[in-house]
């Protein structure tokens, strides 16, 4: 099979990276791996390369963005052809269906709506999305909550959901004391019962990061990103001397870690 020349046309832009994922996925001498790839499949790879994107933003990569970017980019592309091979719907169905609805939930832009700032925004694109549920017959409130969301992001979004119609807790303190009970429970449970409890623990850690407007997994991966920090200052530290983590102890590693955290804060 002969190439498109829009494949190697390097102003060809996104019907070029069309023109190439369906290149790939020829049953006639296209890749044998993306070939065998479906929906379920690839989905994964799709959740991987959004966190990459985050990843590049959190560490200022701007070029590492630009590439990330692009990975994601491709994700979609990806998807739409194979929705495209099934008789779904196609790229450009894709583009249609997100302009519609950029144009639809912005009429303070695209339409004769006047919002003061973004908080009254946010108040009317919540309205905006009701409406929409509303005409697909969702009746539930928490009908449209993504399963795909990973677990902190779709906790804080199912929480979100069921306080618009106020099953919520009205103040922080209240939350807090929930932490305390459920963190009771879990040291409590018997072996068998430590997963659900555990998940429990975790749901109102969430509701926690809800109440005080953070998002928890920004804030999970900034933990993340001071462990490794710290544990590296550890590492260097016991470099000096020629040794490893394996040969101290916890004792010195301990005060190796309180050192990191001066040094951290100056």
């Amino acid at each position: 099979m002969a190439d498109d020349p829009l494949i190697h046309d390097p102003e060809g832009g996104l019907p070029r990276l069309a023109a190439i994922m369906a290149r790939l996925r020829a049953p006639d001498g296209g890749c044998p791996w993306d070939l065998e790839q479906d929906f379920d499949s690839i989905a994964p790879y799709t959740i991987e390369e959004a966190y990459e994107v985050a990843d590049a933003i959190a560490r200022k990569d701007w070029q590492g963005l630009k590439g990330e970017l692009g990975d994601l980019m491709f994700q979609s592309v990806y998807h739409a052809r194979m929705a495209e091979e099934a008789g779904h719907f196609t790229l450009a169905d894709v583009v249609r269906a997100i302009s519609d609805k950029m144009i639809a939930r912005h009429p303070h832009v695209f339409g004769e709506a006047v919002v003061k700032d973004a908080e009254a925004q946010t108040h009317a694109w919540e309205a905006v999305k009701a409406a929409e549920r509303a005409g697909r017959s969702q009746t539930g409130v928490l009908d449209d909550v993504p399963l795909g969301h990973v677990g902190l992001t779709r906790a804080v979004k199912l929480q979100k959901r069921a306080a618009r119609v106020g099953f919520d807790w009205p103040d922080v303190a209240q939350v807090v004391d929930k932490i305390a009970e459920e963190a009771r429970e879990l040291t409590e449970a018997p072996p068998e019962a430590r997963f659900e409890e555990y998940g429990d623990l975790l749901f109102v850690m969430a509701n926690l990061a809800r109440h005080l407007d953070i998002d928890p997994e920004a804030a999970l991966r900034a933990a993340n990103d001071k462990f490794v920090r710290r544990f590296r200052f550890i590492e260097a530290a016991l470099a000096v001397e020629g040794r490893r983590p394996e040969d101290s102890d916890l004792a010195e590693m301990d005060a190796l870690w309180d050192a990191a955290k001066r040094a951290e804060k100056g």
